[in-house]
């Protein structure tokens, strides 16, 4: 029934497009396998605390649902356990837990941009007869639009073998503010955990454990 749920949702995701993958790089010499246990760090501004601890159980439960053990650090460690520049700390708290990869997301970036909103939008035609379709046209040209200022962000994730000591899969995804940093966390997750096994770096729950 999960997977099921979790193909729809990816299916939503796509006609939403509130997030999208914009570039992906995969270790050539890199074949997917089972990973024991995988911890999503977020690598965010002090001012983005709430949004970080978001995006990372989004992903965590993602992974989950794949049926992979994944685990947000925010529900993990203590805050103040990874700090800028403190790479030994951050080494030793991730290996006294066992860890085997750790998924990172990074925020890049983040800025604000204009966008005209159509006074009247039909995603698809309803109709097959030209006289309606000119009716149904001319109405939506004239029905007067109006401009207004969205959020977007740069992201960027990195997949880390942490028994390889050795990075095997990066993206960087464009983001829009969808008004809820609750939609925003959930819709890249199901993006991210998904292309993870597109880009075969995860294997699919059915397939053989190595």
């Amino acid at each position: 029934m999960k997977k099921i749920f979790l193909i729809f949702c990816v299916a939503i995701l796509s006609s939403c497009q509130t997030s999208k993958i914009t570039n992906t790089w995969t270790d050539a010499n890199v074949s997917p396998k089972k990973y024991n246990k995988i911890l999503v760090l977020g690598v965010l501004k002090d001012n983005d605390r709430e949004l970080q601890s978001k995006m990372e159980k989004h992903l965590a439960t993602d992974l989950t649902d794949l049926g992979y053990k994944a685990f947000a650090a925010s529900d993990v460690y203590p805050a103040g356990t990874f700090v800028n520049g403190d790479t030994l700390k951050a080494v030793e708290a991730i290996s006294s837990k066992g860890f085997d990869a750790i998924l990172t997301i990074v925020l890049l970036n983040k800025e604000k941009e204009r966008q005209y909103v159509p006074g009247r939008v039909i995603n698809m035609p309803y109709n097959d007869q030209f006289d309606r379709y000119y009716y149904t046209t001319y109405e939506r040209i004239y029905t007067e639009g109006y401009d207004t200022t969205a959020t977007k962000f740069f992201w960027e994730s990195n997949f880390y073998d942490f028994t390889a000591k050795k990075m095997i899969y990066s993206s960087q995804t464009q983001s829009f503010d969808t008004g809820s940093k609750e939609s925003l966390a959930h819709y890249y997750g199901l993006l991210l955990a998904n292309n993870l096994v597109k880009s075969r770096v995860l294997i699919k729950p059915e397939e053989p454990r190595f």
